[in-house]
């Protein structure tokens, strides 16, 4: 699935959910357009399971490393949310 498939998908959720979501910077915005939790206790849960190797502390360096490979699970996995990031 091509980068702007992957925005036509993520935009058509936000615009159901009628939220103001700030998806293309916030990784919390967008695992809410996408429904998955995003707590601070499931950002570093996913970060890791995901090979995050630096502090697990919310800092803008572990979000944005997040949220590239969220976007990037997202156009492998065909626009849909595959488990890896479905944190338990």
């Amino acid at each position: 699935m091509s980068q702007a498939e992957v925005v036509a998908m993520i935009e058509k959720a936000v615009g159901a959910q009628g939220e103001d979501l700030n998806w293309r910077q916030s990784i919390v915005d967008l695992m809410k357009a996408l429904k998955l939790d995003s707590s601070l206790a499931a950002r570093k849960q996913l970060a890791q399971e995901l090979g995050y190797t630096g502090a697990l502390d919310g800092s803008a360096e572990m979000n944005v490393w997040l949220h590239k490979q969220v976007m990037a699970k997202l156009a492998e996995g065909g626009g849909t949310v595959p488990a890896s990031l479905k944190v338990a």
